[in-house]
């Protein structure tokens, strides 16, 4: 992870993190406070905290963005960028988008955000560090993300991210990967993909249309919640709103859901 214009790597470590999620599974959660406690907070894309203070906290240590939501992060300068000196971004895209020889667009758009407001902690993700992600995602799963047609979520790195940075990750608004084939067969009440977006889309929708696509490039949001549910029997992860732990896969991890 590089800072804009000096390069020099991100030192960070938190003994807890509170991955907090976009999730509609936090609205009337009341978990803010509990979130606001620990020692970082991470936060994804432009996910907003006014207005939803008693269920997602006030406070962010991190923001990972992606490329993708650069704009809607700009759009919210006033929350997210004027009220986040504290906060370090860290912004992921493909090399094209990111590249330094001035043909990288995203790149420059963070060179003069960071040149606007220089205070700003920026940071984005290099190349060689992209591809790490892909290795460890084929690792996990034995697929080859480009091949498969997909794009690692913005969740995917943040989880990636946090298994460096801290001991003990408490993530906020996962479901657990077979979430949505069991609330479809139980008939269980929609839930909103983004707290804050009440009318928006539901949730397992477009988990499941992300999940099954196989064109055009899609995110495959639950075989990367198998992953992580695999993580978590080993490693220090905990899972909240919904509270659950998980248990040995019986499906492989590169199941459609």
């Amino acid at each position: 992870f590089l800072l804009i214009y000096s390069l020099q790597p991100l030192k960070m470590h938190c003994r807890t993190c509170a991955v907090v999620t976009s999730s509609g599974h936090l609205t009337g959660s009341n978990r803010g406070e509990e979130i606001d406690h620990s020692d970082c907070v991470i936060r994804m894309n432009d996910a907003p905290c006014a207005g939803h203070h008693p269920d997602v906290g006030r406070r962010t240590s991190l923001r990972i963005v992606a490329h993708s939501s650069l704009q809607r992060v700009l759009r919210g300068r006033q929350e997210l960028l004027n009220g986040s000196q504290d906060t370090v971004f860290i912004f992921w895209g493909p090399s094209s988008c990111m590249r330094r020889d001035g043909r990288g667009h995203v790149y420059n758009k963070l060179r003069l955000l960071k040149h606007l407001l220089p205070k700003l902690k920026v940071y984005t993700i290099s190349r060689s560090k992209m591809l790490k992600f892909d290795e460890l995602f084929k690792k996990e799963t034995g697929i080859d993300r480009k091949s498969s047609n997909s794009w690692l979520s913005t969740g995917w790195f943040t989880m990636a991210m946090a298994l460096e940075l801290c001991d003990r990750i408490n993530v906020f608004g996962m479901v657990p990967p077979d979430f949505c084939r069991f609330r479809l067969s139980h008939s269980r009440p929609t839930v909103p993909y983004h707290y804050y977006e009440p009318s928006g889309p539901d949730e397992c929708a477009m988990y499941l249309l992300h999940e099954r696509s196989r064109k055009g490039s899609h995110h495959r949001f639950i075989t990367e919640k198998t992953v992580f549910s695999k993580w978590a029997q080993t490693l220090n992860i905990h899972f909240y709103q919904p509270d659950w732990t998980p248990t040995p896969a019986v499906t492989h991890a590169n199941s459609s859901g």
